[in-house]
């Protein structure tokens, strides 16, 4: 009985440290048909889940007095707070177009260091690649490392930084940030239509234009107001 229930705990604790990133994971953004992953394609998305889904863009666009699709947008994230925010372009500034729940989170306030350490990236990042047969519905791959992870983790010699960081549906999250299906829908679709490399991600601690960043002090993270500031600077714009 004890080594039963060793092994369990064993087997518990791998998918907890892999269940996000095996949510939504794929080797390589796919770049042709062969190296796609089996099923359903992004065009199926659009084919069957994307008319409920812009109606109900299109409706939250409108009210929002923005042209839909827009040229761009931006999905801020605020951990503390558990929302995302959907804000887009269409004229001279970016108008805040729908606001969604954070179903579930993991880790506490600080960036992602490294692998298993369960804590959602704080950065500026792009999406990378739509994952259409995601374990969790749908999912937007983050480009997590990015140049500022990496490089601050050659300054520190870390190497093992973990990745695999998406936003995806559901309700269970190991690192990613899960939406909820409904949402997830109308994000991807809008990433679809209007091309992932006009969507950029913010995740910041807690909403940085309405209290200062955290200090964090205890981390001993040397480059961590760099960063902040950064996250404050580009939220300035969002108001």
């Amino acid at each position: 009985m004890r080594a039963a229930w060793a092994c369990l705990v064993g087997v518990l604790a791998a998918l907890a440290v892999g269940g996000c990133a095996t949510s939504g994971r794929s080797p390589t953004p796919p770049s042709t048909a062969a190296a796609r992953p089996a099923g359903r394609t992004v065009a199926d998305v659009l084919a069957t889940l994307g008319p409920a889904a812009e109606r109900r863009l299109r409706a939250r666009f409108a009210a929002a007095g923005v042209a839909y699709p827009p040229r761009r947008a931006h999905l801020l994230v605020f951990k503390q707070e558990r929302r995302l925010e959907l804000w887009a372009t269409s004229g001279a500034r970016p108008r805040r177009v729908a606001g969604y729940s954070l179903l579930a989170s993991s880790g506490d306030l600080g960036p992602k260091l490294r692998e298993g350490d369960y804590q959602i990236p704080e950065g500026i990042y792009r999406v990378v690649w739509l994952h259409p047969n995601s374990a969790y519905h749908l999912s937007m791959k983050l480009d997590y490392p990015n140049a500022f992870d990496r490089a601050r983790a050659r300054e520190e010699g870390r190497t093992d930084l973990g990745g695999d960081i998406f936003i995806h549906g559901g309700d269970v999250s190991i690192g990613c940030l899960a939406v909820g299906n409904p949402a997830v829908e109308e994000l991807f679709v809008l990433a679809a239509r209007i091309g992932v490399d006009k969507l950029k991600t913010v995740v910041a601690p807690w909403d940085l234009r309405r209290r200062p960043p955290p200090a964090l002090a205890e981390r001993e993270i040397e480059w961590l107001p760099t960063l902040y500031a950064g996250l404050a600077r580009t939220l300035a714009a969002f108001r």
